[in-house]
């Protein structure tokens, strides 16, 4: 459950971070901007292949309609799909290798994360105004950190009261049903 719930935790403070990123016009910075979209496009796969692991009507059939999205890259579409299936049709092969990659992912996610701050910190942040503000700049410690740790303390809070008394509540119902290929969800 906190596995489950965390990661909708986490898209939730990776959309507010990019939300701040736009409002900020932090894509000036464009290779701190570029790692950052790839960043969010690891992110998507990596809790794409960790939403078909449960292997419910939901997991096997946003298997299915995302890989077969593959198949409309020219000339090599059908392979690729099948290189991804690990067969004609997703099954126990599809889901041992997404498995691998939602296992592996992370660890390239944590390199990519690192490059993205070693990119922030050549450049430094920006803010609203575009004016340098390195005269009036307060140090990280005490200050920063320990308003961040407050907003962590509050986030991580607020999880584990969803995950104790409504663990259920970002999760699809129809994905409990186990999957069957004959029949598609409403």
């Amino acid at each position: 459950s906190v596995h489950a719930n965390g990661a909708s935790f986490f898209f939730m403070c990776v959309y507010m971070h990019i939300g701040r990123g736009i409002f900020y016009h932090s894509f000036y910075l464009s290779n701190t901007w570029l790692i950052g979209c790839t960043i969010f496009l690891l992110l998507m796969a990596i809790a794409f292949t960790g939403y078909v692991l449960p292997w419910g009507q939901m997991s096997f059939w946003g298997a299915t309609v995302i890989t077969n999205l593959f198949s409309a890259v020219p000339y090599i579409g059908g392979m690729l799909v099948e290189w991804m299936w690990g067969g004609f049709s997703v099954g126990d092969a599809t889901l041992k290798r997404f498995f691998v990659f939602h296992f592996l992912g992370p660890f390239i996610l944590f390199m990519l994360v690192g490059i993205h701050i070693m990119y922030l910190h050549e450049t430094g942040s920006t803010n609203p105004l575009g004016v340098n503000s390195d005269p009036e700049a307060i140090p990280f410690h005490s200050y920063y950190l320990l308003k961040d740790l407050v907003g962590i303390f509050l986030m991580i809070s607020f999880l584990f009261f969803i995950c104790f008394l409504l663990p259920d509540l970002f999760l699809d119902p129809v994905n409990f049903i186990p999957a069957d290929p004959m029949s598609t969800p409403l």
